[in-house]
Parts: structure tokens; sequence; C-alpha cells
């Protein structure tokens, strides 16, 4: 039986993070509800060194009733993955058994996630509410990220993930791309560059939109691609946080130093608000980039790479520190103004202490 006439059973993996603060105490929210520690899986080829610092919170949520194209009705299992800097990774994992025609629809479909996207953030929302109180600043960001893998386990019908890039490229790129149409050559030659195996029977093929993943036993790799996608949503989050927050403080700056006393007081709250601004977005920076490192040659590193590289982290990563040293560099404008204006302002007050002195000695000759 040829591929195109087989069914191929495996899972859609939908991972969809969310932001729900400006950092979560894991242990007073294991105290309001009970959760397990979600420990890194490994494998042999997975060395002991890389682990979650800290370890993430594991939700589940048991199963969900949604209906997809192909699909119609079908049971999703749900759960939620909490992480010390305020992020929520909702993970659905939905079932299929379709042609291979008809799983290039389903992703086609895909394209527009928001149903998933609306399904996750209902699954979740009773839960944001419970521990509200465990969450600093609680708020739900409108920002979402959600991603997809097309799990497939080797063997038959399934031919060798080198067999199925000579034979069938361009269904495994429009699985990867969530394209049903047609795509040229040169398209799917690029696509087919973000690719990288363990094995002769396994293969991760990465986009920006989903990934195609042939292995079986392959916790380690999702978690490590949920992750990647947290990171990608926690970036976003900053840079948003930072060019709204700097916008506003450049406003109130702005009027500062238009004002008729712009004495120290005046300088008071934009540079306090310039210092909460630069600390918590470093913090929060900090916390989303080591939560967990994935540096070296381990397989499971170069998985994250290759996520990392299609998401393009490290533009992001550029893009948030280049916004850090411009709140920097606003900081230290606004405190050497603030500092200028009280050295003016105690020289006048010198020279209106030494007028009156004068005065005062005149009149008393």
């Amino acid at each position: 039986m040829s591929l195109d006439d087989s069914l191929l059973r495996g899972t859609l993996h939908v991972f969809v993070a969310f932001d729900w603060g400006d950092e979560i105490d894991l242990e007073h929210a294991r105290r309001l509800l009970p959760a397990e520690s979600q420990d890194l899986a490994r494998r042999p080829r997975t060395p002991s060194s890389i682990a979650y610092r800290p370890a993430p919170l594991r939700y589940p949520h048991g199963t969900l009733r949604l209906n997809l194209a192909e699909l119609g009705p079908v049971d999703a299992v749900a759960e939620t993955i909490l992480f010390d800097f305020g992020g929520a990774s909702v993970s659905l994992q939905i079932p299929f058994e379709l042609t291979p025609s008809a799983l290039g629809r389903l992703a086609g479909a895909l394209a527009d996630p928001q149903p998933l996207v609306d399904a996750a953030q209902n699954a979740s929302r009773e839960l944001f509410t419970k521990l509200q109180p465990a969450i600093q600043q609680a708020a739900w960001s409108p920002l979402g990220e959600e991603y997809f893998v097309f799990q497939i386990p080797p063997g038959d019908p399934l031919p060798p993930p080198q067999q199925l890039i000579e034979k069938h490229p361009a269904w495994l790129v429009g699985l990867a791309r969530l394209e049903c149409q047609e795509l040229s050559q040169t398209e799917i030659d690029s696509a087919l560059q973000s690719r990288i195996s363990y094995s002769p029977s396994d293969m991760l093929l990465a986009a920006w939109s989903a990934s195609v993943l042939i292995d079986r036993d392959c916790e380690e790799t999702l978690q490590a691609i949920e992750f990647a996608n947290m990171q990608l949503l926690e970036y976003r989050f900053i840079d948003n946080l930072l060019d709204d927050r700097l916008a506003a403080a450049y406003s109130t700056i702005h009027r500062t130093l238009q004002s008729w006393l712009p004495f120290w007081r005046t300088h008071a709250r934009p540079l306090r608000r310039l210092g909460e601004l630069r600390i918590e977005a470093n913090a929060l920076f900090e916390r989303a980039s080591s939560a967990l490192k994935l540096v070296g040659d381990p397989y499971l590193a170069r998985v994250y790479r290759l996520i990392a590289e299609r998401f393009h982290l490290a533009e992001w990563e550029k893009n948030v520190r280049e916004a850090l040293d411009v709140v920097e560099g606003a900081y230290q404008v606004v405190s050497d103004q603030s500092g200028a204006f009280r050295v003016e302002f105690l020289e006048v007050i010198v020279i209106v202490l030494i007028a009156i002195e004068i005065l005062m000695a005149i009149f008393r000759h």
C-alpha cells in the first residue's frame, strides 16, 4: 500500500502560551492547589545537567471536547504548565488517524488557530482565578503564542525520514507551514533545511508555525519546543511592555522638562518609573532566559537551537536588550538632569542668601 492510501496514526500537540503576571510563587501556588513538579523528561541522550531551574508546576485539566476539520468531534487531553516568571503554557494533545491528504487539510485549517487558542484559554481560566493570590500583579495579557507539532511514530506505513524527504517533500513542508496549497520548489527546498535527526528513523522538521516530529517517546523534545514557544511569548510581552512604558515615561519627562519649576521634586515620579521599569524588565527577561539552560552539543540543545532559530529568538532577545539600553539611557538622562536642576537651584539659593546678607550689611550701616 502506498503512503497516499495509508492511515497515519499520531498526535497533534498544541501549545498555547500566556502571560499571567509579573511572577508566580510556585510554592504558594502548590499550597493553593496541589500540583506535580514538571521535571524535564530525559532519555540516555539527555545529560542530567539540563533541567528546569526552578521546576515549573503541572496542572492537568482532563479532556476537552473539540471539533476540528477532518477529525470532527475529538477528545483532547489538556494541561497547564506554570513557570515562575509568570508564564503559563497550555498544551492540548489531540489523537488523529488520517490519510496524508486529510492531515494536510487539517494543517491548512490550523492556519486559523483562534478556536484552539480560545479552548486553551477557557480550559485554564479557572486555574488562573484560583491561583491569583500566588501571582504578583496578576493580569492575563491579551498576547498569546500558539504552536503545533504533528507527531507521528516511525515505522509502517510511514517510510524512513530520508525516503519521505525524497518522495513526499511538499507534503512534509505543507504540514510544517500549515499550508494545504501547492508550494514552490524554492519554498520547499528552503523549509527542508530546518531539520534534525538523532537516528535514521527519527526527524524533526521545524517551521515558524508548526513542526513535524517523526519519533516516539519524545517527551523531552516536546518540552523543549513548548519552552521555546513560552520564551517567544515572554520576549514579545517584554518588548511590548518596554515600548508602552517607555512611551509613557517619555511623555512624563517631556512635561517635566517644560515645567516652570523643574526642581528635583518634579523628577521624582518619572525617575522612579524608569527605575522600576528597568528592574522589572531585566528581572523578567533573565528569568525567562535562564529557566531552562540548553547549551552545548547534546541532541536536545540542538533541537532547542533549531526551534529558537525558527522563532527568531536571538532577534527578539537583541530587541529586548536594546530596549533595556534605551531605558537605561533615559534613566541616566533624567537622573543627570535632576542633578543639574538641584545644583542650579542650590546655586540660586546661595546667590539669594549672599544678596540678602549684602543688603542687610548695607542697611545696618
